[in-house]
């Protein structure tokens, strides 16, 4: 009985350090375990790890490039602006300038305008006058038809001889020749003056005239003088024109000196002129007229011209 227990009690220790072996053992294995678990998951973070720093890194320079790109963008969005900012500095020019323009064409428009309307104007009175000169010229003919005066055909003009009007180097009027006055200037002057072809008169001119011999100076003085005298016969009242023609001529009379800045040339058997000056015929004093027409085609031309 004794060895029996005694077999017992020794089998029961044995199998109790076997328990707590084989439980150490188990333990170890699960340490080994959860250590070699707990190595694979820190790899795998670290190999994580490295890669989510090279991904960063990555990204680090993707951002980079990209605040460069930025910063480019943004240099071109200014220079942009500034071509934007002087492309409406130019168009604001450009429109202002279009607006001058504008306003500078209205004006010339209206200035046309303006022009057109006073040459249809001039126009009109220059056609209310249109023949006057051959009227006034064919009366003066009428005028003059039994007279030894004859009236230029072209001017209406007529041409008094110095030679008969004044003594040599003289301004002073002879007898006779106030007899000639007294008989032609009333009868030209009247027709000038009368109501038909008063209006249509600008001017009335008494030109003296001398030949070639002598200064110009000298000349101008003296055809001046004459000019003057027959001026002052016309204007008397006792040499036959009336005084309310007198005062009607004073309006419109202008005396002139020529001098022999105007000769007259010797003409040939066909009435071609010569190229020498016919001093007899050059010494004269003439009295002509101006037409308002004539005025009015300077000032057509003015206006065709501006």
């Amino acid at each position: 009985m004794k060895n029996r227990r005694k077999n017992r009690e020794a089998f029961a220790e044995h199998s109790y350090w076997q328990s707590y072996s084989d439980m150490m053992a188990a333990l170890l294995l699960i340490f080994v375990l959860l250590t070699a678990i707990a190595l694979s998951i820190y790899k795998q973070k670290t190999t994580d790890l490295d890669q989510t720093r090279i991904e960063l890194g990555e990204a680090q320079d993707q951002l980079s490039q990209t605040i460069i790109d930025l910063e480019k963008s943004k240099e071109e969005v200014e220079k942009s602006n500034q071509e934007l900012a002087s492309s409406l500095a130019e168009l604001q020019q450009a429109y202002e300038q279009v607006a001058v323009t504008g306003e500078e064409l209205d004006n010339a428009y209206l200035e046309i305008e303006n022009a057109r309307q006073e040459l249809a104007q001039t126009r009109s009175e220059l056609q209310d006058i249109v023949g006057i000169r051959t009227d006034i010229i064919g009366a003066l003919q009428s005028a003059f038809h039994n007279s030894s005066m004859k009236v230029d055909a072209q001017t209406g003009s007529i041409t008094f001889s110095s030679d008969v009007l004044f003594r040599y180097n003289s301004a002073t009027l002879t007898s006779d020749s106030k007899k000639t006055l007294r008989e032609i200037i009333p009868m030209y002057l009247d027709v000038l003056l009368q109501d038909q072809f008063r209006n249509y008169i600008a001017e009335i001119i008494i030109e003296g005239h001398t030949d070639t011999d002598g200064g110009y100076q000298s000349n101008m003085e003296l055809s001046y003088e004459r000019a003057n005298a027959v001026a002052d016969f016309c204007l008397d009242k006792r040499n036959g024109l009336s005084e309310g023609k007198i005062g009607q001529l004073q309006r419109i009379l202008t005396v002139n000196g020529k001098s022999w800045g105007s000769p007259v040339y010797k003409k040939d058997d066909t009435g071609n002129a010569l190229e020498d000056v016919d001093m007899a015929a050059s010494r004269r004093v003439e009295i002509k007229f101006r037409l308002k027409e004539d005025e009015m085609i300077e000032k057509i031309s003015g206006i065709l011209s501006e």
